[in-house]
């Protein structure tokens, strides 16, 4: 049996696989994020999250008959790391027949991560979070998408809520990153974001999915560790903290005007790439002159 300690419900194996997929689904649903002609690239980068993502939405493809997977992997060519978890992609992909890319950061930026930081460790996954998105974007566009699936779940979603708040970042917190984008950019989803960090694992689990892997040496870091062990913390000993939490923010979101946090797109001046300034933040970090 296992236990839901949120809703204190205790569920056989088959069942709680069938609720996974049912909350999944209810997600996708509820917020609207995938229409009948949709071709999703879904950011599939070997870990958990993503491995989860791609099995769920590939399983759930019968009820969407006109809709497309594609995954899309980034190499950020980090040391000790990244090979053994694009393995894990390439064979998932291979698995399911799933249309398979592969973009690098030496290819699109002229340098792996470990060489692009050159003593910004302490800024790590700020750096390779924006590195990402322009890479994962990028192929997405290449191969035609029309949606990015992100593998985003409950547990990070509250942990970003926190760390906004602690950043006092505003804008962040009542922009919806998901939705609401302007034309020039490919719409991101995040379906698992109904799903916590332990269903996801359990779902692996019990579907014979789970392996151990690597975590990224960068991981240490990042305010989003602490953070995440503070939340992790807090949910065991209140269970729902983590739902409230995102709750919460969605409150706040609904009585904000959307203007709080967007500004006005225009082309960057180096790249060409939409951006909010003059030079995109991309262009930032490879030291591009503006």
């Amino acid at each position: 049996m296992i236990l839901l300690r949120d809703s204190d419900r205790h569920l056989c194996s088959s069942h709680c696989i069938q609720h996974i997929r049912d909350t999944f689904f209810q997600t996708i649903e509820d917020q609207r994020m995938i229409v009948p002609v949709d071709r999703i690239a879904v950011a599939l980068s070997g870990g958990k999250d993503s491995t989860a993502l791609l099995l769920l939405l590939h399983a759930a493809l019968p009820a969407w008959p006109g809709v497309t997977l594609i995954a899309v992997t980034v190499d950020e060519g980090i040391a000790g790391y990244r090979d053994e978890t694009i393995g894990a992609a390439v064979e998932l992909t291979t698995r399911l027949g799933v249309e398979h890319h592969i973009v690098s950061f030496a290819s699109l930026f002229g340098g792996d991560l470990d060489f692009l930081l050159r003593g910004r460790e302490s800024r790590s996954c700020t750096v390779c979070g924006i590195l990402r998105r322009r890479a994962l974007a990028t192929a997405a566009r290449q191969a035609g998408a029309t949606r990015i699936a992100i593998g985003h779940n409950l547990d990070d979603e509250a942990q970003t809520v926190l760390m906004n708040l602690l950043r006092g970042d505003f804008p962040h917190l009542v922009q919806d990153a998901a939705s609401g984008e302007p034309e020039c950019f490919i719409p991101r989803i995040k379906p698992l974001t109904g799903l916590s960090e332990r269903e996801i694992v359990t779902y692996l689990i019990l579907t014979g999915n789970y392996r151990e892997l690597p975590e990224c040496p960068y991981t240490g870091f990042a305010l989003r560790s602490e953070v995440r062990t503070m939340l992790t913390g807090l949910e065991f000993r209140h269970p729902g903290t983590m739902k409230n939490l995102i709750r919460s923010r969605d409150t706040i979101r609904q009585h904000t005007t959307r203007a709080s946090g967007v500004g006005s797109v225009q082309r960057c001046r180096e790249c060409g790439e939409h951006c909010s300034g003059e030079l995109c933040q991309v262009c930032r970090i490879l030291g591009r002159p503006g």
